[in-house]
């Protein structure tokens, strides 16, 4: 089946582009962004996901603002053209690639509508692919990109109030990945083992550079899976200049590029929760020379369930009928802080520098907490933290 991406040289297989190269029923490909004021007054993120073989597609639009997050969820059946980054109210337009783009949700039954550019600060950084078993199963096998920018335009809440959305300060990140991932409907056979897991992501933006922290990690605290980086930035407050922006292939070629190493990280929890209330995080360079800084939430955080994460209704690639869309909302801090689906979640934080200049820099701290954790004291599935912001068989 030919599509006007056939048009292009990008065949990586003798198939034509609509047709996937695995037959994986968790095949993806998905476009995420989020933003955040930089006192953390809000917050919003915006997903597309496509699921070839499982012939879904999936958009989300999430904002968090004076203690109550709005969603709207829309899913359809797959377009064959992967240039339609359509579902309902919800699109995508690739301005410029790896440097403009912009997500709109247009009039719907909600209320919650926005028209919003992305543009890059600084050059994409290529994470390194993902593989994950449980067991011998291969339940992930990914490449994510991930680029820091700002955003311009507004957003309309339900009920009317509109928000202005200023580059000069509304920080953005966006990932796009690809490849297999756990989606759609839950597949048959014996239930399998459930694998503990910690999951860390903090993009951080600093005057006049931007810096990642990734990290997946055992009970035992073994990070499996880590990666850093620090790339130079155009300065913030000002609207990045695209034309001077380089393209690389990947961060090594960019102007002051470091890749870093996650070393470790000394966090503590919200008593009765799995929540991050603070800490420091430690990186390396290549020679070993330390790069840590202390966070500090403030503000906004918002569940990924607003984009489908974890949601029982609205998860990924499950199939909603040839078109569904529909809104929810919530008061953030009445959500059952240990309910399953509301253990992914963003906060936007404020970053001290350690030594050095002592820079104060804001990003956002990514999260996903299961199952136990010896150092931090975490002994079930989902048992919150104590008062002293550990678990109660934390490792002194």
């Amino acid at each position: 089946m030919l599509t006007p991406a056939d048009d292009f040289p990008i065949h990586q297989t003798p198939e034509p582009v609509a047709h996937p190269g695995t037959s994986d029923r968790n095949a993806y490909d998905r476009y995420w962004f989020n933003g955040y004021d930089r006192d953390g007054a809000f917050y919003f993120a915006f997903a597309h996901g496509l699921y070839p073989n499982r012939f879904v597609a999936d958009a989300h639009f999430t904002v968090s603002v004076d203690g109550v997050q709005h969603s709207l969820h829309a899913s359809r059946r797959a377009a064959q053209d992967r240039f339609d980054l359509t579902v309902g109210p919800l699109g995508i337009e690739v301005v410029e690639p790896l440097k403009v783009l912009r997500i709109y949700a247009t009039d719907n039954e909600t209320g919650l509508t926005c028209d919003l550019t992305f543009t890059a600060r600084a050059a994409v950084i290529e994470e390194p692919r993902v593989t994950t078993r449980n067991g011998h199963h291969v339940i992930m096998d990914a490449t994510r990109l991930t680029q820091l920018g700002v955003w311009s335009g507004t957003i309309t809440l339900p009920g009317g109030r509109e928000i202005a959305v200023d580059p000069a300060t509304t920080l953005a990140t966006r990932d796009r990945s690809w490849g297999i991932r756990p989606v759609g409907e839950r597949d048959a056979g014996a239930p399998k083992p459930f694998n503990p897991m910690m999951w860390l992501w903090a993009p951080i933006h600093w005057e006049n550079e931007v810096t990642l922290w990734g990290s997946f990690e055992r009970a035992d605290g073994e990070m499996y899976q880590k990666d850093g980086h620090r790339m130079a930035a155009q300065p913030l407050g000002t609207v990045p200049d695209t034309a001077a922006l380089a393209v690389p292939t990947d961060g090594s070629d960019a102007i002051g590029y470091t890749e870093l190493h996650p070393v470790r990280h000394e966090l503590t929890f919200v008593p009765g929760t799995r929540r991050v209330a603070g800490g420091t995080m430690h990186l390396a360079d290549a020679d070993g020379k330390e790069f840590a800084y202390r966070i500090e939430p403030m503000g906004t955080r918002g569940f990924l369930a607003g984009l489908g994460y974890l949601h029982s209704k609205w998860a990924h690639g499950v199939w909603q009928g040839e078109l569904a869309v529909e809104g929810e909302s919530w008061v953030v801090d009445e959500v059952d802080p240990l309910a399953f689906d509301r253990q992914h979640q963003q906060q936007v934080i404020r970053v001290t520098e350690i030594g050095g200049e002592g820079r104060v820099g804001v990003g956002v701290l990514e999260q996903i907490v299961f199952g136990p954790h010896e150092r931090y004291g975490f002994q079930e599935i989902l048992d919150g933290a104590t008062e002293t912001g550990l678990g109660a068989g934390a490792v002194e």
